[in-house]
């Protein structure tokens, strides 16, 4: 074992070098490790702490401290010349987590939480999570970049919006809520909660008489599941709080006694820290249940979210690309897949020729140029190939695999570019288009693909399993889902779907299929939506959809032509008229009273 420290036998192991470090890792259960400096010393004010815990917990067999010299052991070398105390957990050889500081409560929160799981484990209570390794930057960045990144990720709260809430619709409002309150919402996902993500969730309050009644309900209609930030504007939104606590200071009456500057700004800071008070102060935390013990929210970030971490570490951005008409008539398919192999996202394309002003906008860089006339006219004289691109630093790799603007330059400089490749005598500049900036891409992308909403339902004869398949299908196409309830349809909001076939004999037919049980109501937006979502559909008959589309909702969900598991609005008159009448209730007269 590794050697004990003097006076600190009982407490923790020193590790010194690599040898040692690796047969710490060797150990079962918790192991909490003070990283230290050699001019520096361990962390001696979290000692008693550590003593306390230890005694507390009675845990010798699971719960272990140690202190590892940075200078001496290979894996720590990211922590050398800090001179801040880090503190690392390890469970079962992983590290799982890190406390920067001598942040006494959040580590004996740490502790108590992990070595309680354990506990729970060892019991057949619970399952163990499969909790996110830290990997430790080799880099002398790390202070500037993982620190930002861990504190971000502390401040990160789970919140489940319950079934109630989106049968009645108000999922939707309570986000509006969260977000113009100034917290930021990383992360989204619409779901039926499994019998397991409630037990494990919710296991606070598995001991309540009604937990059983309790688990059904939550797992018999969609949650939404939200990954919450706090927002760098949220002390705008308590600037009303904080002015009368300061008009409390500098005007104390019998009423509002002095209060000490500390004690203000704390109470101001409690306010801002806290979603679940805030949601209180709203009267709507009945239907949102909030979690915000930083491992429990590590956890459910990786059950709910695994790619999350991944994704927060990326700098995905969306670009317009434009194909101008003489490389799009004669080398479309080859720009396409170097496209692709670059990484790029195809997210929308469209064919479109240009009108005489939207040549101009996306050509107004060389309107002082000779050739612009002719550049305008080339622009418009046939169709052009109009792309949305995601990829990691889009805006950067994009510029740089599109080369100089004007062929001359490239073919001298840069012949590997785009530009060079591609280069047409019609033309002296670049083929292709990219958006100049962030701002520029995102005006771009509404013109070119201006956003439209559909009409969507899941009928009831869908199982619960595959409900969550469409849902995930529907996500994956590129839809937003704006709105969202699942209810049991009456014949007057039947009359709103299928406002088109109410007259006809078969139409009762599709009553009773609607009366089966609840339906899923969706409004779906994206470019196109309509008959993106008719295709995503496939054809009406589910025979014919595995003959012709195979990859369809239909052919994969369908068991009829009347129970064929989802329906869509046919034309934009009719998915107006019947998300006005069914979602109407969501859209404030008075959005600014809200």
């Amino acid at each position: 074992m590794a050697s004990k420290k003097r006076g600190e036998a009982q407490l923790q192991m020193v590790i010194n070098n690599q040898s040692l470090w690796d047969e710490m890792l060797l150990n079962k259960g918790l192991t909490v490790i003070d990283v230290y400096q050699a001019w520096c010393g361990p962390c001696k004010a979290m000692q008693t702490l550590f003593r306390k815990l230890k005694n507390e917990l009675n845990e010798d067999e699971i719960l272990h401290f140690a202190v590892a010299e940075a200078d001496s052991v290979v894996t720590l070398q990211p922590f050398r010349d800090k001179c801040e105390p880090v503190f690392l957990f390890s469970l079962d050889g992983k590290i799982i987590s890190k406390v920067k500081g001598a942040n006494a409560p959040l580590v004996n929160e740490k502790v108590i939480q992990l070595i309680n799981e354990e506990r729970k484990i060892a019991t057949g209570e619970m399952v163990r999570p499969q909790y996110h390794e830290i990997m430790f930057a080799d880099s002398d960045t790390e202070d500037a970049g993982e620190g930002q990144d861990e504190n971000a990720e502390e401040q990160y709260t789970i919140a489940i919006i319950k079934p109630d809430a989106v049968l009645s619709g108000k999922a939707q409002e309570i986000i509006e809520k969260i977000t113009k309150a100034g917290f930021i919402v990383e992360a989204k996902d619409k779901r039926r909660l499994t019998e397991e993500d409630v037990r494990d969730f919710y296991s606070q309050m598995a001991d309540q008489p009604d937990f059983e009644d309790f688990v059904s309900f939550m797992t018999t209609g969609i949650s939404f599941i939200l990954v919450i930030s706090q927002g760098n504007n949220q002390q705008a939104h308590f600037e009303e709080q904080e002015s009368e606590l300061q008009t409390q200071l500098e005007e104390p009456s019998e009423d509002h006694p002095e209060v000490e500057d500390t004690d203000t700004s704390a109470e101001i800071k409690k306010k801002q820290d806290s979603l679940e008070d805030y949601l209180e102060r709203q009267h709507i935390s009945q239907f949102c249940d909030v979690e915000d013990n930083s491992i429990n929210v590590d956890k459910f970030i990786d059950i709910f979210f695994p790619d999350f971490k991944k994704m927060k570490s990326m700098k995905l951005e969306k670009i317009l690309a434009l194909i101008r008409p003489d490389l799009f008539k004669e080398n479309k398919k080859d720009v396409l897949e170097i496209i692709e192999n670059e990484g790029f996202k195809i997210l929308m394309q469209r064919q479109i020729v240009l009108s005489e002003e939207e040549a101009q906008m996306l050509c107004k860089e060389y309107e002082n140029e000779d050739f612009f006339e002719n550049l305008i006219e080339n622009m418009t004289s046939g169709p052009s190939l109009a792309l949305v691109l995601l990829r990691d630093n889009g805006l950067k790799h994009w510029k740089d695999l599109l080369g100089p603007k004007f062929v001359e330059e490239a073919s001298k400089h840069d012949p590997e570019s785009l530009c060079a490749q591609f280069a047409k005598e019609s033309l002296p500049i670049n083929q292709l288009y990219g958006s100049g900036s962030l701002e520029a891409a995102e005006k771009e992308i509404q013109h070119f693909f201006p956003p439209q909403s559909t009409l969507a339902l899941i009928k009831p004869h869908v199982s619960y399993e595959n409900k969550d398949d469409i849902l995930k299908i529907i996500k994956e196409a590129g839809f937003e889902v704006t709105h969202m309830k699942e209810t049991l349809l009456t014949q007057e909001l039947a009359d709103c779907i299928y406002m088109s076939i109410k007259t006809k004999d078969f139409y009762k037919n599709v009553l009773e299929m609607l009366f089966e049980g609840p339906s899923v109501i969706m409004v779906l937006t994206k470019w196109n939506a309509i008959s993106e979502w008719r295709r995503l559909m496939g054809p009406t008959d589910p025979e014919e959809a595995r003959l012709l589309s195979p990859d369809s909702i239909r052919a994969r969900f369908g068991m009829s032509v009347l129970h064929n598991a989802v329906h869509g609005a046919s034309n934009a008159f009719m998915a107006e008229e019947s998300i006005r009448k069914l979602f109407g209730e969501l859209c404030p007269e008075n959005p600014e009273e809200n």
